[in-house]
Order: C-alpha cells, then sequence, then structure tokens
C-alpha cells in the first residue's frame, strides 16, 4: 500500500482508478517480495529468512559448544518473534542451512534426519535438533557491539539486525537462490580459501581487474564436487558481467571387471541432481531405447556416491558411452550465474565479481569503525569511573569522612573533588573490600591498560591504511580458519579442460530400425515401422503386406510423400518459402493414428507449402529452383537447420514460390516450364552456392518453371508415365541448349503435370 492510503483515516472510501489501484498494489507486493524475501543481501549473502532463523538461534544460546535444541523451539521462536510466514516455510530454510550437499559451508548443524542427496525430505521438525556451526557463529560475531543497525520486528516489540556483521564471506562462499517478481538470483558456492585470496589482493590493489581474480577463484566449488569443464574465457566473462553459467560435470572412472571387460563408476554427481532421480531418468531411456550403448545402471551407494554403469558391449569406448550420458541425462548440467543482489541501500542490481567482493569489503571496514567506537565508549565510561576510583584512593579518608557526616555526600563529593555525576554515583557503590590496596593496584594496572587500548584505537580510527590492515587480518583469519588447511575447506570441484570433441554416432542415443515416412497432401506426417514396398500408401495402390500394415489417411486427405528411412535419419523438407527445416525420424510420431501435422513440429508458416520431403545424406548435394525460373546447386549439409524456423536457402522475389527441389544425380539438368518447353543443358553451368537467387535456368514469356532434375545424358530422361510406369527418352538432341533458353515442347507422352515424377 502506498504511503498517501496508509495516511488515509481508516474506514475512508475512496473513488481511485482500477489501474492505479492495481498498479500501486502490485509495485508495493514486487518490492517487498524482491526486498524482503527473495534477494540476498551482498554483504552477509542471507535473505531476510535465513538472518532471522540465525539470530533466533543466537537469542537461544545454541553455540557450537552448547546442546541441541529441538528445531521446532527454533521454528516457533524465529516465526513469533521474526518470521510471521508460517512454519513450514521457516522449517525448509533452516533444514537447507545444515544439508552438507546444499550448502558448501552449512551454518546450521543438523542432528536427526535433514535429508539427503537422493531427495527424501527431512523429518518433521519435532523429530529433529540443530544448532549453529562455527561459521555461522562468524557471521554474528560482534553484533552486540553496535557493528551492524537494528530496526523494530514487525509487531514492534523487539528488534532485529538489518544485516549481520559477516566476518564469513557467505555470499560466495554458500551461493544463492531467489526467485523474486521480475527478477532472480542464482549465485552458485565457491571455496572460501579462494575467495578470502581475492579479499586480500583486492584489498592490496583496489582496481585489481577480473581476469587477476578468476585466477584466484578459477570457479565455482560444489559441496557435492564435480567437474567443471568451461574454457577459461567463458568464466572470466561470466564474472565479469556477473551473469552467465558454468557447464558441471559428473566424476567418473573405468573399473576392470573379470573376462577383459570394465564398468564405469560415478563418484560425484552435479550440485543439485536428485541421485535417485537421475538413476531413475537413466533407466528411463534405457527403456525408450535412446541409450543403446548401456547395459545396465546400478546404485551401490552408501555414504558415498556410488553410481555403476555397465556397457553393453565390451567393444564401446568408455568416453563415447559417457558423452552420450552427459548429452541425455543430468550427468552434466549448467549451473546459472546471476549476480542480482541488494546493495547496501537496499537497491538490486546486477553486481561483478569485483564489486561483490569490493561491497563485502566496505562492510567489514563500517563494522570495524562501529565497533571501534562503540569500544572506545565503553572505554571512556570506564576510565571515567577508574579515575573516581583512584581519587577515593588519594583521599580516601575525607571520602569516608562525607559519606558518614553529609547529608547529601553525592554532591559533597562532586563538590570537593570535581567530580561527574557517575563517578559519584560510583564511589558511593564501593563495596567496603574494595579499598584494600590489592584492589588500588588492580584498578591502576586496568586504568593504564584501557588508557593504551584507548590511545591505539584512536590511532586506528584516524588511519585509513590502519585499519585496512585490520580487515585483511580478520580476513587471512577466516582464511587459516576455513581455508585449504581445514578438511571442510579443500576444493570439491576440480576445474578441468573443456572437453575434447567426442564424436557420438547417432545409432549411440537412438536404435537404428528400418521406418517408412509418410506424409500427407494436408501436411499430416508419421513413421510407421519397417520399409513398406513402393505403392503401398493406402490410395488404392498394390498391397503386399498383410492389411494392418497398409497406411490410412483421414477422409479427404491422401498419400503424397513415401520415403524409406531409419531412425537415426533426418528428414529435409523444403517449402515454397525457400527455408528448409530439418526434423530428427526418431521425432515423429508413431505409425498408429494418423501423427502430426507437420506445422506443429517446425515453425512452417500458415500461407506455405511443402515443396520436397527427404531423407538428408551426407555429401549430397541439391538442385534448388524457384517459379520464376532461377537455381542453383547446394551442398546438404549446408541445409541443416538447428532450429523450428528453419533456414532461408533460396531467395525469392516478391510474390515467387520456390518450385522444386531434388537429389543431384549425373551430369546434365532438365527443366521444363508451365508451357511444356524443355531445355536440356550441362549440369556444370549451374553454380554451387550456399543461399542466394542463383542463375536463370530456362527464360519465359508466359509462366513459370514447373519441375527440374538432374539425370545422366547418355542414360536418358526419365520421367513418371502412369501408375507404376515410366518412359525413358534418350534421343534429345533437339532438346539440348544452353542455360537460359526457352527450350522447345517437350516429346509426347509427356505428364499433363509438367512434373517429371
Amino acid at each position: 500500500m502506498t504511503s498517501d492510503s496508509a495516511a488515509q483515516p481508516a474506514g475512508e472510501v475512496r473513488d481511485v482508478r482500477l489501474v492505479e489501484a492495481l498498479s500501486d498494489r502490485y509495485l508495493a507486493y514486487a518490492l517487498s517480495t524482491i526486498v524482503s524475501r527473495s534477494l540476498p543481501d551482498v554483504r552477509d549473502g542471507l535473505k531476510p529468512v535465513h538472518r532471522r532463523i540465525l539470530f533466533a538461534m543466537r537469542e537461544l544460546r545454541l553455540n557450537p559448544d552448547q546442546g541441541y535444541k529441538k528445531a521446532m523451539r527454533v521454528v516457533g521462536d524465529t516465526m513469533g518473534k521474526y518470521h510471521p510466514h508460517g512454519d513450514k516455510a521457516i522449517y525448509d530454510a533452516l533444514v537447507r542451512l545444515a544439508q552438507d550437499f546444499a550448502q558448501r559451508y552449512p551454518l546450521v548443524d543438523g542432528q536427526g534426519n535433514f535429508g539427503n542427496i537422493d531427495g527424501d525430505n527431512a523429518a518433521a521438525a519435532r523429530y529433529t535438533e540443530a544448532r549453529m556451526t562455527s561459521v555461522a557463529l562468524a557471521l554474528l560475531e560482534g553484533i552486540d557491539e553496535d557493528a551492524v543497525d537494528f530496526r523494530p520486528t514487525y509487531d514492534g516489540e523487539a528488534e532485529e539486525p538489518v544485516v549481520l556483521p559477516a566476518a564469513f564471506p557467505n555470499l560466495l562462499a554458500n551461493g544463492a537462490q531467489g526467485i523474486a517478481v521480475g527478477m532472480a538470483t542464482s549465485i552458485p558456492p565457491h571455496n572460501v580459501g579462494e575467495v578470502c585470496d581475492a579479499l586480500l589482493h583486492l584489498i592490496k590493489h583496489p582496481k585489481a581487474r577480473i581476469d587477476k581474480l578468476v585466477e584466484l577463484i578459477p570457479g565455482p566449488d560444489f559441496p557435492t564436487g564435480g567437474e567443471l569443464v568451461d574454457d577459461r574465457a567463458t568464466i572470466v566473462e561470466a564474472y565479469r558481467t556477473g551473469r552467465g553459467a558454468f557447464r558441471l560435470r559428473a566424476r567418473w572412472e573405468v573399473e576392470k571387471v573379470k573376462g577383459g571387460g570394465y564398468q564405469i563408476v560415478v563418484t560425484e554427481v552435479p550440485y543439485q541432481v536428485q541421485k535417485s532421480r537421475l538413476v531413475e531418468k537413466i533407466a528411463e531411456l534405457m527403456d525408450e531405447r535412446k541409450l543403446i550403448l548401456l547395459g545396465d545402471v546400478r546404485d551401490e551407494s552408501t555414504a558415498e556416491v556410488r553410481l555403476v554403469l555397465t556397457p553393453k558391449s565390451r567393444n564401446v569406448e568408455p568416453e563415447v558411452l559417457m558423452e552420450s550420458l552427459f548429452r541425455q541425462t543430468d550427468l552434466e548440467v549448467r549451473v546459472g550465474l546471476n549476480m542480482n543482489v541488494l546493495d547496501k541501500t537496499n537497491t538490486p542490481r546486477v553486481m561483478d565479481l569485483r564489486e561483490v567482493l569490493q561491497a563485502f569489503l566496505d562492510h567489514r571496514l563500517e563494522v570495524l569503525e562501529r565497533r571501534t567506537r562503540f569500544r572506545l565508549e565503553k572505554i571512556a565510561a570506564r576510565l571515567e569511573i577508574l579515575e573516581g576510583y583512584l581519587i577515593v584512593y588519594l583521599n580516601i579518608d575525607e571520602v569516608i569522612r562525607i559519606v558518614r557526616e553529609e547529608d547529601e555526600p553525592k554532591e559533597a563529593l562532586m563538590a570537593s573533588f570535581d567530580l561527574t555525576e557517575v563517578q559519584a554515583n560510583a564511589i558511593l557503590n564501593m563495596r567496603l573490600r574494595a579499598l584494600r590496596k590489592l584492589e588500588e593496584e588492580g584498578i591502576r594496572k586496568e586504568h593504564q591498560e584501557l588508557s593504551a587500548e584507548q590511545k591505539e584505537l584512536e590511532a586506528l580510527m584516524k588511519d585509513e591504511d590502519r585499519r585496512w590492515k585490520v580487515v585483511g587480518k580478520q580476513v587471512q583469519y577466516i582464511r587459516d580458519t576455513f581455508g585449504p588447511k581445514t578438511g571442510l575447506g579443500r576444493r570439491r570441484s576440480v576445474i578441468g579442460e573443456p572437453p575434447a570433441e567426442v564424436i557420438v554416432p547417432l545409432e549411440a542415443v537412438i536404435e537404428r530400425e528400418p521406418v517408412t515416412v509418410l506424409c500427407s497432401d494436408k501436411g499430416w506426417i508419421r513413421a510407421m515401422k519397417g520399409h513398406l514396398e513402393d505403392g503401398e500408401n493406402g490410395n488404392g495402390g498394390k498391397q503386399s503386406v498383410p492389411k494392418q500394415t497398409v497406411p490410412k489417411y483421414k477422409e479427404g486427405d491422401r498419400g503424397r510423400f513415401q520415403l524409406k528411412a531409419f531412425t537415426t535419419d533426418k528428414l529435409l523438407v523444403f517449402a515454397t518459402n525457400g527455408r528448409f527445416y530439418t526434423i530428427g525420424v526418431d521425432k515423429l510420431p508413431g505409425g498408429r493414428g494418423f501423427g502430426d501435422p507437420i506445422r506443429l513440429i517446425v515453425d512452417l508458416p500458415k500461407d506455405e507449402d511443402i515443396v520436397t520431403l527427404l531423407v538428408h545424406t551426407p555429401g549430397q548435394r541439391l538442385l534448388v529452383a524457384s517459379a520464376d525460373g532461377r537455381g542453383f546447386v547446394v551442398p546438404a549439409d549446408e541445409v541443416l537447420a538447428q532450429t523450428k524456423n528453419g533456414r532461408q536457402v533460396l531467395n525469392l522475389g516478391a510474390g515467387v514460390e520456390a518450385a522444386t527441389c531434388s537429389v543431384v544425380e549425373g551430369d546434365s539438368v532438365a527443366v521444363v516450364g508451365d508451357n511444356r518447353k524443355l531445355i536440356v543443358f550441362p549440369l556444370e553451368e549451374l553454380p554451387e552456392m550456399t543461399r542466394g537467387r542463383g542463375v536463370i535456368l530456362q527464360r519465359y514469356k508466359d509462366g513459370g518453371l514447373a519441375d527440374a532434375k538432374t539425370f545422366t545424358l547418355d542414360a536418358g530422361l526419365t520421367w513418371q508415365q502412369g501408375a507404376g510406369r515410366t518412359r525413358t527418352e534418350t534421343d534429345l538432341m533437339q532438346w539440348i541448349g544452353k542455360r537460359a533458353q526457352a527450350g522447345r515442347l517437350a516429346p509426347r507422352g509427356f505428364p499433363r503435370s509438367n512434373k517429371f515424377q
């Protein structure tokens, strides 16, 4: 709700335009979600729910050296005092902070069932117990020393920290995930030792380049290990922009088995991949016969991950088998990087690596300054009292007299010895045993030590370079405590090299089976198992196969294309717009029913039609031509499209459509126009291109190109003549000419459709 509406008296009814009301309320909701729920603070790397959980645990004194308390107690205190958003949301957040496979450096030490890498849920909060880890304690260090600001809780009965002091670089070390309104964050975990090295370097070199920082932080370090296989340039660019992704692969090894065979053992799965779901997915792909090289998968995991993959044949190369799995399963994933965080002014923005590190250092410097000022205030207050005590020891008899005889001893002490009210009260509250000589010596020693400390702290506050040195020592302490010298801090994810290109034959992921591709006049396409003989098209042709295998079409539709193919093949669809579309045969619907419209498989515009459908053969060449008589030869490998919207090959003039496409075979070209004139010329007169309008094949006064094909001149020109019959003309002298000529009328008996087939 906006401030204007909040200021209105309760119960007032105002006329507001709906669009304005929706805009104001949605903006308020969006800002609340971004700031109070979804995005982490760059300084402590925590969202409000995590910060409140840790603060509630601190209030419960759940330190690492103390006993555990029921997780429900923590959830209850967090919900009741700080975070009124439901116990399930709070408990789920607490559970994640305790999972060593989700958090690189867990903030909660859990006792009981907190879930596992298979994706099993944690036990209910009433069955689990929790306390803080030493990492969480480092995040809270100094919170009682005015290190950070506090704000009232939602009900105004208490206060909560706006941000934690955060001696530990939690944002990069543990990462963060969050989806807000219109924005999201995704920061993978990193190795804290490497982060501290980068922080120390940035203190010495505030203008350090991203390239240098990436040398110190070579990439994420995931709690579940794995291998990063991106090239350095990609990683540097991701950290430079604050956006990108990292390729993460499972780690595996080959084990020899009896009989000369082998098996592959996966020892680490990628981050946030549920192991049980991964095994299920591999099994599903095996059932669907999409992992032809894999014979079996077994999960032999205990406390350690151990997935055993058995090849179908010992002749299968392990690298080829794993590459097929990487391409089809979550044994390889892409982990996103989107360093969208809240800065110190609560403004969401995407930061690069240097900005994130500098924001943490600036926060640590501010915490140091605030703690130093707090300590100076405490020292000043204590020195004031100690100086009053010292006056007592110098004038003990007079002080005793005043206390015993004066009606207003406080005012008398203040007047006699020029004391402050604080000093006078402290003297009056002294116990008699404090007047011992031993106590006097202790007070003088304390005064000297505090005076020296005060002088040191005042010098620190006047020298920024000294303060940065102190921050550097604090960072070094974190590195020594949680860095690579400890079991927790050793790097788990391997920084690997970009994998060498492994050629995985399509047969490795799709079983090669014969099919017949059927496409109707109206563009319905499907694939029937087996190779049907020509003419078995369900439209009255010959039928030498069982009746149930004869293809049927919808009423009013009939067969147009019938191609023999294999499930590993690709189809080329050439359309009237001059574009080639690519379809994997394995992606086609089965032979039962009438199939699917081809427009659902590729993005063929509604006003365009199919010119030709053919099976792609590597190394093939194709003749393409438009209705205005232009064309050229194009390599079939160059027309394969990577997207559903195809690849433009034949450029067309206004109002002109593509007319024909055929496989190049032979040494000559035959072109026939709508005017039934035929011209034959050498194939060498046609250029080979990958895209363009091409050259003129035949000239016309009226009409345009009807069809074109290539053939071997010595063998003669063949065309379809009636059902199942063909005719070959070998005497072609009167039609042989030059490209771009008009030609002569086709021989008698040439099809009225002006098509060769």
